[in-house]
């Protein structure tokens, strides 16, 4: 409903599945909201099914000793602090 209302309906594919057996290979953004020890699961999946280029963003939660591309903090309109982790995925399978 959110990407409809935002006129991006047509851009994103929304998909509620197993994590860790979905097949990634034509994602070119990856988005996560999952603890630390469930995007190191994900990880060498993302970076084996991902195309060179492809972007992770993470909310809240890094993937260990893979350092981030970008980190930004931010404010909600809630006043709550935010950080969301982006990857650039680089043709490396990470394990």
């Amino acid at each position: 409903a959110n990407a409809a209302q935002a006129g991006v309906a047509h851009l994103v594919t929304f998909k509620l599945q197993d994590a860790l057996t979905t097949d990634l290979t034509e994602a070119t953004v990856v988005t996560l909201y999952l603890l630390s020890a469930s995007n190191l699961k994900l990880r060498p999946i993302l970076t084996r099914q991902l195309k060179s280029g492809a972007r992770i963003v993470s909310h809240a939660f890094s993937m260990g000793d893979w350092q981030p591309d970008t980190v930004d903090t931010f404010t909600d309109s809630t006043a709550n602090t935010r950080t969301l982790y982006l990857w650039k995925t680089d043709g490396k399978v990470r394990p």
